[in-house]
Parts: structure tokens; C-alpha cells; sequence
């Protein structure tokens, strides 16, 4: 029998999302996937969990938005709060609480932690230069500036990162810096910030995280802070020059806000106190209890923040719990390219849920699968159809309809007293007993892709444990051994009920109720260790319910549907992306009058031996049948353009390409599909030969 461990308490926190935007699958994939399942996990095992997230409302991207669409910030956030809040509460993430910092009490909480580290002379004071739009009147702070990066030579880096290499920045640190609100050139200005001097803490840090978590971070958390450590740390702005934001709460701050990744991380605390007000308990165990487990859930986007300057804000603040381990994740990619915002190269989870109704778990499923937990990894609608068609409805879901049709069928939904248990039964039940342990071992050192696998294991146990004993041939020859085979599959059955609701939620509630065990929720319900004990999950003659598909089979037209989906969006994006080329030098109309183009007709057409590009054609000019070799091979075919009209340059000079003399110049131009097309003239009434004027 398993001992019971006497329950821990638990701050986990989910990165908070800016609300610039809805929340697409990169986010479910690289935080709140692995957060709400580890949040789940702990609350199965009877611990005390605090899940905590919130909208993040005041980033530059947010003015930047409201800018771009004409209206206020606050009817940006108020949108998009609303839609990520909705979106996360329709797809079963169980946050305790779900803030936002534009709330009073983050305003207060942040104020207060920022008015405590200054009365502690935990800040320095500078004034130093930073970049200035003349135009705007105004300083330029983070994505209001892009430029090339000065690590890796991006040309679209912005003033805070490098969303290319990753790289932390300051706007000054761009090279060729153009302000994203004029396009103009900044200059240098003048202006008083406060600091918080990072390099006060390098040693704090070295003995907290490269000799006190080199062996339980994960790789590419420790590596990031490592370097960053060793790189030497120097003091980071904590106020910028803007209007949006929490005011500066001391004399001279004027005009100016605390910076977002000062303010945003304060917003866990703020977000706990509001859920524990509501709920009439204490918030301050959660942060301040020495025994609280604090955990951050984090991209990787975000290391730098939550282990090493928010560590460095809560040790110059001395009142609260560092975090025990940031099990931050590499990026989702879409189809082999990069998720982003901007070009809508993304699967938006609120159109997820409308055009994939009741199949949440689907997407938990294979995102869990394929989590980019040691390196980048890429989404792609197939995967996501082979997981949900070949896994969880052939395994998973062909296991349970198989138990519970049995069941009805031969014993009207009784579940049957076992006799004498053989060998192969005794062994499947003390395997069912391992699970737990199993998905525990995964699951506490944040293998979720790992442990995923290791629930369809146990969904594979049972289908080889009916496939083995196969009851509908048995039941002809011996009806007392299929009530024991009977008996043991609906004891797997049970347990992947308990041990799939971290994973699944939807279909654990949906495998509860066709076995009518108590919900979760009871005190009185099957929890994870209650797997891993010689108690019966099941007993005899307890009576389930009808079975109902857990999954259902994806058709190719629906992922097609969704590819269709995404290559127009690749279509609008190529077409924005295309550069208009510079004009020419300017020209005298004496120059232009010298040029001499006519209205010709293809006679001939055949493709260039040995060349994949050229076509030699036969136009007539009206002047004569001449020969022009044009690179439209890959656009066109010969027999297709015989009979069109097309425009010439005729008095360009002759040029040999390969071995044949081009005397003139076709007219062609791109759609704006990206397709070459003809420069035709207007077709009706015009002849070979006429000029255009």
C-alpha cells in the first residue's frame, strides 16, 4: 500500500499574456498546456495549489495597437482580456485566479513593492541618453524602435529583443535605429530613470542558481542564466518615458511609468491576493511561507525575467519565496515556419474551439505529445490528425467503447465478481498499480511529452490485456473467466479515468461519468494514489452508464480546410513582404521618347534547349517576325501564349542568349497572387505594329 506524504503548498505561475492579442497554440504549448497539467497533477495528489496568471495590459505593443487600430488602450486590453479570459476558461485551463494588471490592486501592489526598494536605496538614479523621435515628441522605448541587431545582424530587432536570436536589448543598442511611430531616424536625449543594479546581485545569483540548481533546472534554463552570469550583469532600467502604464510613485517621477518587466511579474502577487480576498484566506503563505513551492511556467523568451532580475527584485525586497524551478519551453513552430502575431502565421485558439467544438483535449493531446521541451518543434495539421485518429480514437478510445459495450452486453452494465485470478490478471492489476509512479517519475521532473505517452501505454495495457484474453470468443466456452477479464479491463478503465485528468480533462469527466465513479470534486472521489493501493477501483456489481465515443475520427477534408486556411494567409503575407523597388534615376522625356514600344502578336513559341527558364518566340512587330528570348518558361507553356498580344520594347539593342539573338523585350509584371503576367494592351481593335504612346 503506498504511504501518503503529507501535502505541500504550491505558487505555480503562467507567464501572463500580453493583451495585444488572442492566444494562439505556441502559448498553450510552450506554458499553459504544461502548467494547468501540472497544476492538476499536484491537486490529484490532495496538495495545496495556487494557479496563477493574468493579462499583462501594459507593454508599449499595447499603445502600439491602439495606435495602429484608432483607438484608446484601454478599449485594446478590455478586448482582448475578455477574449483570452473566455478562451482559456472554454478550454479547461483552471487557473485559481486570472487578473489583470490594469486592476487597482496590481496598481497598488506594484507601487507599494517599487516605493519599498526605493525607501531601501535598492535603485540608482542616472540620467542618461536615449533615443528620441523629433517628430513624435517622444522617447522611443522598446518595440517603438527597430534596427539591427547587434548579436546576430537581424534587421527587424526591436528595442527590448531580438525575437531572431533571442537576445535581451536595449534600444540604444540597435544599430540603424528608425522609430516604428514616424519611420524617422531618433536622436540621442537626454532624460533621469532609476536602476535596479543587477551586478548587486551576481553573487546572490551564482550561489542561488549555478551552484544550488545546476543538476534540477532544466538545460536550457540553467544555460541562459549561466551566460548571462557570466557575461557580467549591469544595471536595468526599472521607469521609461511613456503615458501608458503604472505612474512612477516618487517625486520626480513624473511623465513616467514603471517599466512592463518590472511591473509584470509583481502582477503573480497581485493576482494571488485578489483570489485569496475572494476566496476569505490568507495570500501571504503563498509567497512568503519558506515552504511554499514557488514555480514560474515560462517560454523561453522569458528566462532572463524570471530567474534572474524578478529573483533579484524579490531578494532586494527580502519578504518573499524565490522560485524553486522555472521549467521554461523552447517555441512552437506552424508548418515549418516561425508562429507570429503580426502575419497571422498562427492556429488562434478561440478559432480552434469554434471550428473544433468539444475536442479541447485533442489539441491538450497533441501539444503535450510533441512539446517543445528540449528544442523547437513544429505543429502540423497531419500530426495532429495522426495523434487524434491513431492514438487517442484507435488506443485509447477503442479501449474504453470496447469495455463498456462488453459490459452492457453481456451483464446489462453490472460490473461482474471475479473468480480465481490467473497469472496474466494478477500481473495487469499490479501493472495498473505502477502507473502512478510511472507518470509521478515524468511528470515531477516536467517530462509532460514523456508522460503523455506513458497514459496511451496504459491505454495500450488494456487493449492487449482484452486482446490476449478476447472475451467474445471466450464467452462461449467459459462464462465465469470473462466475468475476471471483464472485472480487470474495467479496473483499467477506472484508472485511466483518474490518471488521464491531468491530460484530458473533457474525457476524463466523459470516462467518469460512462463509468459512474464520483467526480473529482468529492471528497468521497478515487484519487491518484488510490491507483497505485490494493484498494478496487471498481467494485462488483456497481452499474455504469451507456458508452459514448470519447473521440471522434478527423476527416482529411478538415485538416485540408485548415491548410487551405493557412495558405492564404502564406499568399497575403508574401504580398505585403514584396518590396517595392527604389525608383530609377530620373529621366528627361527626350530619354523617354526614344523608347519605342508596339503592340506585337506571338506567332511562334518553343522552349530553349538545356534551359528550365527560356522561351524563343516569334513575334510580330508590324515591322517584321522577329526573334525574342524571354525568361517566362516556368510561367507559361509555349502552345498557351501562341496568338497573344504583347507589348515589345523593339529598339532595344540585340543580345545573344545562349547562342540566340533576342532582338527586343517582352513587358511582364507580377499579380498580386505573385504570378507573372503580360503588360497587355487593350486587345479590342488594336493591331500588330500600332505604337503606345
Amino acid at each position: 500500500m503506498a504511504q501518503t506524504k503529507t501535502p505541500s503548498r504550491y505558487t505555480i505561475t503562467a507567464a501572463l499574456p500580453y493583451t495585444n492579442g488572442p492566444i494562439h497554440i505556441g502559448h498553450l504549448a510552450g506554458v499553459y498546456v504544461p502548467a494547468d497539467i501540472y497544476s492538476r497533477y499536484l491537486r490529484l495528489k490532495g496538495h495545496d495549489v495556487a494557479f496563477i496568471c493574468g493579462s499583462d495590459e501594459h507593454g508599449v505593443a499595447i499603445p502600439m495597437k491602439a495606435k495602429k487600430e484608432g483607438v484608446s488602450p484601454k478599449e485594446i486590453i478590455d478586448k482582448y482580456h475578455g477574449i483570452i479570459k473566455k478562451s482559456f476558461e472554454d478550454f479547461g485551463i483552471t487557473f485559481d485566479n486570472y487578473s489583470r494588471t490594469s486592476a487597482e490592486v496590481h496598481h497598488k501592489t506594484a507601487s507599494d513593492f517599487f516605493q519599498k526598494l526605493y525607501d531601501q536605496n535598492d535603485f540608482i538614479e542616472e540620467e542618461t541618453e536615449q533615443l528620441y523621435d523629433e517628430e513624435a515628441q517622444q522617447f522611443l522605448a522598446d518595440r517603438f524602435v527597430v534596427g539591427t541587431c547587434p548579436r546576430c545582424g537581424h534587421e527587424e530587432a526591436y528595442g527590448d529583443q531580438c525575437e531572431n536570436c533571442g537576445s535581451s536589448l536595449n534600444a540604444t543598442d540597435l544599430i540603424n535605429p528608425k522609430s516604428t511611430i514616424t519611420g524617422g531616424v531618433p536622436t540621442l536625449k537626454k532624460t533621469k530613470h532609476w536602476f535596479l543594479p543587477l551586478d548587486r546581485y551576481e553573487g546572490f545569483l551564482k550561489e542561488w542558481i549555478l551552484e544550488g540548481h545546476k543538476n534540477d533546472w532544466k538545460p536550457n534554463v540553467y544555460g541562459q542564466c549561466k551566460s548571462w552570469i557570466d557575461d557580467g550583469l549591469k544595471p536595468r532600467a526599472v521607469t521609461r518615458d511613456l503615458d501608458w502604464g503604472i505612474p512612477v510613485p516618487v517625486e520626480g517621477g513624473e511623465g513616467k511609468v514603471l517599466y512592463v518587466w518590472f511591473d509584470a511579474p509583481i502582477g503573480y502577487i497581485s493576482s494571488t491576493k485578489e483570489w485569496a480576498e475572494r476566496e476569505g484566506i490568507d495570500w501571504e503563505p503563498y509567497w512568503k511561507d519558506k515552504d511554499t513551492k514557488l514555480l514560474h511556467f515560462i517560454g523561453k523568451d522569458n528566462i532572463v525575467f524570471h530567474c534572474i532580475i524578478f529573483p533579484s527584485m524579490l531578494k532586494a525586497h527580502g519578504d518573499f519565496v524565490l522560485p524553486e524551478n522555472v521549467p521554461a519551453n523552447e517555441f512552437l513552430n506552424l508548418e515549418g515556419n516561425k508562429l507570429s502575431t503580426s502575419k497571422n502565421w498562427a492556429v488562434w485558439l478561440h478559432e480552434y474551439l469554434e471550428e473544433f467544438p468539444d475536442m479541447q483535449d485533442v489539441l491538450r493531446y497533441a501539444l503535450t505529445a510533441n512539446a517543445p521541451e528540449t528544442k523547437d518543434n513544429d505543429f502540423t495539421w497531419k500530426d495532429f490528425q495522426a495523434r487524434n485518429n491513431n492514438e487517442l480514437v484507435a488506443i485509447f478510445g477503442n479501449f474504453v467503447n470496447r469495455v463498456a459495450v462488453l459490459t452492457h452486453k453481456y451483464y446489462g452494465g453490472i460490473v461482474p465478481s471475479p473468480n480465481e485470478l490467473q497469472k496474466v490478471d494478477t500481473e495487469t492489476l499490479e501493472a495498473l498499480k505502477g502507473f502512478p509512479e510511472i507518470l509521478s517519475n515524468s511528470l515531477d521532473r516536467y517530462r509532460f511529452r514523456e508522460a503523455s505517452q506513458e497514459l496511451m501505454n496504459l491505454a495500450r495495457l488494456g487493449n492487449k490485456y482484452l486482446a490476449d484474453e478476447e472475451p467474445w470468443k471466450l464467452i462461449k466456452t467459459d462464462e465465469e473467466r470473462v466475468k475476471t477479464v471483464m472485472y480487470v479491463a474495467l479496473q483499467i478503465a477506472t484508472g485511466l479515468a483518474i490518471l488521464s485528468e491531468p491530460f484530458l480533462p473533457f474525457t476524463s469527466k466523459k470516462l467518469k461519468s460512462i463509468l459512474n465513479v464520483i467526480s473529482n470534486e468529492s471528497e468521497k472521489s478515487l484519487g491518484w494514489e488510490d491507483v497505485n493501493s490494493d484498494k478496487t477501483l471498481l467494485a462488483s456489481n456497481h452499474q455504469i452508464n451507456k458508452s459514448e465515443l470519447l473521440f471522434r475520427k478527423i476527416e482529411d477534408k478538415e485538416i485540408q480546410q485548415q491548410l487551405d486556411k493557412l495558405e492564404a494567409t502564406k499568399k497575403v503575407n508574401a504580398q505585403m513582404e514584396k518590396e517595392v523597388e527604389p525608383q530609377k534615376d530620373t529621366i528627361t522625356f527626350d530619354d523617354f521618347t526614344k523608347l519605342d514600344m508596339r503592340v506585337g502578336t506571338i506567332v511562334e513559341a518553343e522552349k530553349m534547349p538545356k534551359a528550365n527558364k527560356l522561351l524563343v518566340l516569334k513575334v510580330d512587330t508590324g515591322l517584321d517576325t522577329r526573334t525574342i528570348v524571354s525568361g517566362i518558361a516556368e510561367s507559361f507553356k509555349p502552345e498557351d501564349i501562341v496568338g497573344k498580344k504583347v507589348t515589345i520594347l523593339v529598339n532595344l539593342a540585340p543580345r545573344k542568349l545562349r547562342g540566340v539573338e533576342s532582338e527586343g523585350m517582352i513587358l511582364m509584371t507580377e499579380n498580386q497572387e505573385g504570378k507573372l503576367v503580360f503588360v497587355n494592351p487593350d486587345e479590342d481593335g488594336v493591331g500588330s505594329g500600332e505604337t503606345i504612346n
